[in-house]
């Protein structure tokens, strides 16, 4: 149990002990290497990403790429939220200076510079590109397959979710739930806040929008309402999950309606007795006590 610490010692013993019969071992003197465990998009500090450092050891300054995103390391973080100046090889850090969020698993190298970096990065881009490309979505080379599919439901999809890990779990999730007669499709996946953007491509494809831990901007809830979107709102994925293979199954779940009769802008936040305390600022309709 990670929350009560029992068997934690026995499992660091048998790992160590393995190690040691397996002679495992990292050589600290290179370039660094590994995996990203997590991603997200913080609010004050940009895409933040969660790494584990397999070979080498990683530098603030060092320039890496991580999937399809690059930058340069300009702060480590460990655990306990310490500021570090090089993390060496088995150790998770956090590291801010990533263009963009990178994949949940995604693997990391540190590269000379950053021209090598954006020539990776802009490899990638357009292998993912081409790759979405091969079967465009409408042509005369497919109408004879789409003709035949003519029996098949799509549900549209477009989800935003606080962290890449979540988006990639929710995504494998839907997809189990394709059958012959139904598909789920994901027209868009991402991490952070519904923007407008979100918006206009909801109404473009015909989708709702699926928020996991994540809110709508003011101005996106207002165009949402506007051009008669529906944002759904989740923080448990196996009620987005249930509700979805509901709507897939033709038995639509009881509609939940949620008002909001007020918004407002968290300025700071400070402790206050046992737990934390937000400085807030009402920006639209009004915040009652409960």
């Amino acid at each position: 149990s990670a929350k009560e610490g029992t068997g934690l010692d026995k499992l660091e013993e048998a790992i160590l002990l393995q190690a040691e019969l397996s002679d495992l071992s990292a050589n600290p003197d290179r370039s660094a290497s590994g995996v990203v465990v997590e991603a997200k998009l913080d609010k004050g500090r940009g895409p933040v990403a969660t790494l584990i450092v397999q070979r080498g050891t990683l530098k603030v300054g060092d320039v890496i790429v991580a999937g399809p995103s690059w930058g340069r390391v300009r702060a480590l973080v460990d655990d306990r939220g310490s500021q570090l100046k090089e993390a060496p090889p088995s150790m998770p850090v956090e590291i801010l200076g990533l263009d963009n969020a990178p994949g949940a698993g995604d693997n990391f190298v540190v590269v000379e510079d950053e021209a090598k970096a954006r020539s990776v990065v802009d490899f990638r881009l357009n292998k993912i590109k081409d790759d979405k490309n091969k079967v465009p979505e409408a042509s005369l080379e497919n109408m004879f397959d789409k003709l035949k599919e003519a029996e098949i439901s799509t549900v549209p999809i477009l989800l935003k979710a606080d962290v890449q890990g979540s988006v990639g779990a929710i995504v494998s999730s839907l997809e189990q739930l394709n059958t012959d007669e139904v598909k789920c499709k994901i027209v868009h996946s991402g991490v952070g806040g519904i923007n407008e953007t979100d918006i206009g491509l909801a109404v473009a494809t015909g989708s709702p929008v699926i928020g996991f831990n994540v809110r709508a901007s003011r101005n996106a809830a207002d165009l949402a309402h506007k051009e008669g979107v529906e944002i759904r709102y989740y923080s448990i994925i196996y009620d987005l999950i249930d509700d979805i293979k509901a709507v897939m199954s033709g038995l639509l779940a009881p509609e939940i309606k949620e008002t909001i009769i007020g918004t407002a802008e968290i300025l700071d936040i400070f402790n206050a007795g046992k737990g934390k305390a937000a400085g807030c600022l009402v920006t639209s309709g009004v915040v009652r006590q409960g």
